[in-house]
């Protein structure tokens, strides 16, 4: 899959007869990043998501991310891209603002069993070549607590992001900066219905939306909010309409990986 010589399109798996799942990614050939992210929502307030992370390839932005410790950001494990950037303290990722600050990957952490036909145990460690330098514009996020019960259904949660800006297939028109929605969690018998055995109770949240706005191509491995904690990273949708009220968006379960999260950055494991 070139990333230089032609647009690279989402990774998919088959939905039975009549269906496939694209991650919420976005590969385009454009010159620069444009449009207004997140469809519909609204324009976030500058560095007041100061845990945000934007990666990048080649200077163009992939996936989201959430800056965990000075020394690591979470991510989505189908973000995975050689020769990564992460760029922490930005608004506008198409300018070069004194806030920002610009890290390269040193180790990529996929889950183990991240299974790519799937998206199961879709979550990924990035290790930072240097530690970022905390200040009102880069922030740490905390993880959820161990024991926790899963999130009721209607549960009002924030995403954010700098991807696609338009519902629909996938089109290119990326924003500059960051923008935000909110979206409500779902039944997960609801959930399991829709995305039979692709969606995994016990590792991934789904939330309801409509085609006014949410996570769309882009979005891949950003944060879901809900009541001030981390609870999801962005990781699929209805691949032929991000914003198709009729597919959830399905999210991975971040506490359901805390004991994996933990190995890692406490240097235990080596995968």
């Amino acid at each position: 899959m070139s990333l230089d010589s032609q647009c690279s399109t989402c990774t998919s798996i088959a939905m039975y007869a009549y269906h496939a799942v694209f991650v919420l990614q976005l590969f385009f050939c454009f010159t620069e990043a444009t449009g207004s992210s997140i469809v519909g929502g609204k324009v976030s307030e500058p560095h007041s998501k100061a845990y945000m992370a934007s990666l990048q390839v080649n200077g163009f932005h992939r996936c989201g991310g959430v800056l965990i410790r000075k020394d690591f950001v979470l991510t989505a494990a189908h973000c995975k891209y050689e020769k990564m950037t992460v760029i922490l303290g930005a608004h506008n990722i198409s300018q070069r603002e004194k806030s920002q600050q610009r890290i390269e990957v040193a180790k990529f952490h996929p889950h183990p069993r991240y299974n790519d036909k799937n998206f199961s145990n879709d979550i990924m460690l990035l290790k930072l070549q240097h530690n970022a330098q905390l200040n009102k514009y880069v922030k740490v996020l905390e993880l959820p607590k161990k024991k926790k019960k899963n999130l009721p259904a209607n549960t009002i949660c924030t995403i954010a992001g700098w991807g696609q800006t338009v519902s629909g297939s996938r089109m290119g028109l990326m924003s500059d900066v960051l923008k935000e929605t909110t979206e409500k969690t779902q039944f997960n018998f609801e959930c399991k219905h829709i995305w039979k055995d692709y969606f995994q109770t016990e590792v991934m949240i789904c939330t309801k939306h409509d085609q006014k706005g949410g996570c769309c191509w882009g979005d891949s491995g950003g944060p879901l909010i809900c009541k001030k904690k981390l609870e999801g990273i962005v990781a699929y949708a209805d691949p032929q309409n991000c914003s198709n009220p009729r597919y959830p968006h399905v999210f991975t379960k971040v506490h359901s990986f805390l004991p994996w999260i933990e190995k890692v950055m406490q240097g235990k494991t080596t995968a």
